[in-house]
């Protein structure tokens, strides 16, 4: 099987030319557009979530010597949620080589965090098939990069941190206001304003409401820790 030009120039963002070119088409396959001939990338998403999580525990032991299973454990399910999966896939153009089926095309799937969490799972397990668990180690560290590095402060529930920094202060709870809506119905970007006494209100937007609402908590609590 010969790869079509867009996933090869995945391959090369990736880091990883196949030597069985099926798996990186089965990897980027939703099941929306599986049928009896075409495997789709469920069950490969299945088993990259269990390489990522394996590279990711041993990748906080290494990085924090003297991290306790408690410190380590925010830390290590902020490398391997979801949202940090979606984010690498952005970061490898993924969703524009994926097949999708009509719906979900419709629907904005490209732009999905779910989808693009899963599939980004998906082509772990690809690799890791194709070229053992070193290989695939190897790329995860490589895309993952930086995010290992700062996870430490990642790894924090900004909400949770905001309300427990007011809460300490004898501060009323933050307060967060959708203050605008726009984009297409199967693709919205919300924008939510954190308010907090005493502060001047910080604003993000995002894919979805929680995402925005974590943002502009994220905002807020980089503000009154400057301060």
């Amino acid at each position: 099987m010969k790869l079509g030009a867009e996933l090869k120039a995945l391959e090369a963002r990736l880091g990883h030319e196949f030597s069985n070119p099926a798996l990186l088409v089965r990897a980027v396959t939703h099941s929306s557009m599986s049928s009896p001939t075409r495997e789709d990338n469920q069950r490969l998403e299945f088993l990259g979530d269990r390489v990522l999580g394996l590279v990711m525990a041993q990748a906080v032991l290494e990085h924090d010597k003297s991290a306790t299973e408690g410190q380590l454990a925010p830390r290590f399910n902020a490398l391997v949620r979801k949202e940090a999966c979606a984010d690498v896939a952005r970061q490898v153009d993924l969703g524009a080589v994926l097949k999708l089926g009509r719906s979900e095309m419709v629907s904005g799937g490209r732009r999905k965090q779910a989808l693009l969490g899963d599939a980004m799972e998906a082509v772990i397990a690809a690799v890791y098939l194709d070229a053992g668990f070193d290989t695939s180690r190897d790329m995860i560290l490589r895309l993952w990069g930086d995010r290992i590095r700062t996870v430490k402060s990642d790894a924090r529930d900004p909400k949770t941190a905001l309300q427990e920094w007011a809460q300490a202060r004898g501060l009323p709870p933050p307060l967060y206001v959708e203050t605008g809506r726009s984009g297409p119905d199967h693709a919205p970007e919300f924008t939510i304003e954190a308010r907090l006494d005493g502060q001047t209100p910080q604003v993000a937007t995002a894919g979805s409401k929680r995402q925005a609402e974590q943002a502009a908590a994220k905002a807020m609590l980089k503000r009154v820790e400057d301060t």
